[in-house]
């Protein structure tokens, strides 16, 4: 059975805490800006370091795995295109942070073979504090059904 607008509101247990260091910071602050070197704004360093804001997206994606172990829902990552993203920030996440995010999709249309999904990847400390939320447009397309 394929996704359908019926699953839409289905929410995933959070992920396992995922502990912010200052070395991951670093890390992937280094791997933006491509030959450039790295981005070296001076945030992601130094004694209280943040992390890039697409630095969300190492958190957000181990949430992405419960919507694809899904059986209902038969989707399979090669076969989907992340399409669109956006994050909306009530603070930058910092070295010591245990972030844990939780998944829901928010809306589902189906066209064809084609499933286009919106879902929300939600990020908190694990006393609760939000941090941000990571909305996703992924396009999906179904396996065709080999004809009998």
């Amino acid at each position: 059975m394929p996704i359908t607008p019926e699953h839409v509101g289905r929410n995933y247990p959070p992920t396992e805490p995922y502990r912010i260091s200052r070395a991951k910071i670093a890390e992937f602050a280094a791997a933006l800006g491509g030959s450039e070197g790295g981005d070296r704004n001076p945030a992601y360093a130094g004694q209280a370091p943040v992390a890039p804001p697409t630095f969300a997206m190492v958190i957000g994606a181990r949430a992405w795995q419960s919507l694809f172990d899904d059986p209902e829902l038969d989707l399979a990552l090669m076969r989907t295109m992340h399409a669109d993203q956006a994050f909306e920030w009530s603070r930058p996440m910092r070295e010591g942070d245990d972030v844990v995010a939780r998944l829901s999709i928010e809306k589902v249309r189906n066209r064809g073979t084609v499933d286009m999904v919106t879902i929300a990847v939600e990020m908190t400390t694990v006393e609760g504090e939000h941090l941000c939320t990571g909305r996703s447009q992924l396009v999906h397309t179904r396996a065709e059904e080999v004809a009998a």
